[in-house]
């Protein structure tokens, strides 16, 4: 008999969970109008149309693509495309990735968060209205690895301060893969995660090679092949969160966490960190010589964290 189990209302299977109704969320998405209320149940056709509600009131964009704030060592930045579920932009990916560069070599910022403004969506991926329009008007397109720039998710990956992504929202398509791409990940409770690129005839490059190190890689093939979403639920039982919190909590999680990282000595982090990356897939003898960054053994700030350790005082660390 295969095991059956519920977990957010919704009935799964020994394999993964099956997720029924995901249709209107298509349309919701297709449209930049997701709602994130009762996801996993087919609206009532007796409720009032989704126009009339007032919490779906057409948002209007307010500022710059992207929002960055420095403080205590932590640079977070915002994606601010309410409007349009805060999906990507040509310049709005050119932003992200001077962002990521900038606080990569900025020696005050230890922690990088990136998060979407409001509570709908993280981030929905390309913006498929751009992408349509684009089509149409003849010019060809040109996917991620023909551009003259590098590509955003490599940007993230290389980064070498720790990274956390924020999912206040929805994050679909290239949206998940921006989240993908980030160390750590905390989700509200109230979002849908997943790639339906299968379901649109597109790629999901990145994913389709870093999923499968993240998460079990049976449930990674399937996320891609099926193109279905899942719940944060889902998404922690298979690793792929570190953390499931509340509506609207997401940020102020994430922030503990960067905190409490930036606490840290910034030499052995960035030492872990690029030690982590580089020595994904090499074989046990090579990785073990690896000597990425400045050796911590050699630096200034393992004497600090020792005098301070035995002085019963924080450390001041010096990053060298």
């Amino acid at each position: 008999m295969p095991c059956i189990w519920y977990v957010s209302g919704i009935q799964a299977h020994g394999n993964f969970l099956a997720r029924p109704h995901r249709h209107e969320l298509d349309l919701a998405f297709r449209d930049g109008r997701h709602t994130n209320e009762g996801r996993n149940t087919m609206a009532s056709k007796k409720e009032k149309s989704h126009a009339d509600d007032p919490k779906n009131a057409t948002l209007v964009d307010d500022g710059p693509e992207l929002l960055t704030d420095t403080q205590d060592h932590v640079c977070v930045m915002t994606i601010n495309r309410p409007s349009r579920m805060n999906s990507f932009t040509p310049t709005l990916m050119t932003a992200l990735s001077e962002g990521f560069i900038e606080a990569n070599m900025n020696p005050d910022v230890r922690a990088v968060i990136v998060t979407g403004t409001g509570d709908r969506a993280f981030c929905a991926g390309q913006d498929l209205k751009l992408s349509r329009e684009a089509d149409e008007a003849g010019k060809p397109y040109r996917y991620f690895m023909t551009t003259i720039n590098r590509f955003i998710y490599e940007i993230i990956l290389e980064t070498y301060k720790p990274t956390i992504a924020a999912m206040n929202g929805a994050a679909v398509a290239g949206g998940f893969e921006l989240a993908v791409a980030c160390d750590m990940r905390i989700a509200a409770e109230h979002i849908v995660m997943g790639l339906p690129e299968a379901k649109r005839g597109r790629g999901a490059h990145f994913s389709t090679i870093m999923l499968p190190r993240i998460i079990p890689r049976a449930i990674a093939l399937e996320m891609l092949f099926r193109g279905d979403y899942i719940t944060p639920a889902e998404g922690y039982r298979c690793g792929l969160l570190n953390r499931v919190v509340p509506k609207g909590k997401a940020l102020e999680s994430a922030l503990e966490m960067a905190h409490a990282i930036a606490k840290n000595a910034p030499v052995t982090v960035r030492r872990m960190k690029e030690t982590a990356v580089k020595s994904s897939g090499m074989p046990l003898a090579a990785a073990m010589r690896l000597d990425e960054g400045i050796n911590p053994y050699l630096a200034e700030d393992r004497m600090e964290g020792t005098r301070s350790f035995l002085e019963k005082r924080e450390p001041r660390w010096k990053g060298r």
